[in-house]
């Protein structure tokens, strides 16, 4: 009995792991942008205290 090994070759791989990473990343800036210019305080500022220590320019 002959068993066959099926295998997805790294170019395969790559391309959901990149859509995934792409979309990670534009949620997340998203996310900060969109919180940064909240008028609710609270939000504004933890998002203003994010990009600081990720050392993104706010003001």
């Amino acid at each position: 009995m002959q068993h066959t090994v099926l295998t997805a070759d790294s170019s395969t791989r790559a391309v959901p792991r990149a859509r995934a990473a792409l979309a990670a990343a534009a949620l997340g800036f998203v996310i900060v942008w969109a919180v940064g210019f909240s008028p609710i305080q609270v939000l504004h500022n933890t998002a203003h205290d994010t990009r600081h220590s990720l050392v993104f320019p706010c003001h």
